[in-house]
Order: C-alpha cells, then sequence, then structure tokens
C-alpha cells in the first residue's frame, strides 16, 4: 500500500505525522489540525510493522481501523 505523509509542529520542535492511503483526503475527524504535506507516495509493505521514519507503529492496522494512521503519542514525548 502506498500512502501519502502529512506533518504538524508540535510543542518544544517535535512533530507529528498522519499517513492517508495514496490520494484520499485527511478523514474529517483529523482535519482540525493544521496538517502539511510532507510526503507523497510512500510504500509500507504488507509485512512492515512501523514506518520508522515517519514514528507510525503499526500503519496498516491504524488505517484498516480509522482510515488513518497517526505518530503514537509515545512518540511525542
Amino acid at each position: 500500500m502506498r500512502v501519502d505523509i502529512y506533518c504538524r509542529d508540535e510543542a518544544q520542535g517535535k512533530h507529528s505525522y498522519l499517513a492517508v492511503p495514496e490520494g484520499k483526503p485527511i478523514p474529517e475527524e483529523a482535519t482540525s489540525t493544521d496538517w502539511q504535506p510532507e510526503a507523497q507516495k510512500v510504500e509500507v509493505d504488507d509485512d512492515s510493522d512501523d514506518l520508522p521514519r515517519y514514528h507510525i507503529v503499526h500503519p496498516l492496522e491504524q488505517i484498516g481501523a480509522k482510515g488513518y494512521a497517526i505518530t503514537s503519542l509515545n512518540e511525542q514525548i
């Protein structure tokens, strides 16, 4: 699966990342935050458990459950 990645600034110079299936809009429940485009057509291996560059754990599981995957809160601290 390929995803588009969006970024937002967090406190203390950190960032959160949001992954949505390629070409899909950000789901409505996540649009209230100012997401900026970061990368397009990022390949997620079906056997991969995370997107370490973006601190996203279990991206395929998250996308299956809610339509997007987001940086883990634990990674933001």
